[in-house]
């Protein structure tokens, strides 16, 4: 229904579109929230559901901006790339865990632990890919992002020579294609 006051139409009746960015917004998270309360918890009583229920209305009410600030469709896509770059992130920790518990168990491990910090430069423009870049370096045994800062320049502690040198190789071209961006 269309109402014209003052030669303006105004649409009546229609939802607006951050309304419904907001809501989707509220939606996804209770439904977040409740799966994971409900895979975390593994207890189905009536009552403990209906205080699951209640707990993650209120607090998707009033914080699902935080987890989905703008709703747009390209985060589906993101969503889509970064879920497929998991496995290969996993994957990484479990060779670096036997990486590090190599070094650390050699017998001349005094020789083969070389601490270093190693500084380079991204072409990463957003704040979300730089961010999942460092938490990715830093899960990965043997070496931890030190700082990262919104020009894309990361200094991280490696444990090793071999560890200094694989960063950021193929992890920094794995999270720049989850957000689209050039290297």
């Amino acid at each position: 229904m269309t109402a014209i006051r003052n030669g303006v139409s105004n649409d009546v009746g229609k939802p607006s579109a951050t309304f419904l960015k907001s809501f989707f917004s509220f939606l996804l998270t209770f439904i977040l929230m409740l799966l994971c309360w409900l895979v975390l918890s593994g207890i189905f009583e009536p009552l403990i559901l209906f205080l699951a229920v209640i707990s993650c209305f209120l607090v998707a009410y009033y914080f699902n901006d935080l987890l989905f600030p703008s709703l747009e469709l390209k985060y589906i896509g993101i969503f889509f790339r970064f879920v497929h770059y998991l496995p290969w992130l996993i994957w990484q920790i479990v060779k670096a865990n036997f990486h590090v518990l190599y070094v650390t168990l050699h017998p001349r491990m005094k020789d083969l632990i070389d601490p270093q910090i190693i500084t380079f430069k991204t072409n990463l423009k957003s704040e979300m890919a730089i961010v999942t870049l460092a938490n990715s370096i830093t899960l990965t045994p043997g070496t931890i992002t030190v700082t990262a800062d919104n020009d894309g320049v990361f200094k991280v502690h490696a444990i090793d020579k071999a560890s200094a040198e694989g960063c950021p190789g193929d992890m920094l071209n794995k999270v720049a294609k989850i957000f689209g961006e050039e290297i």
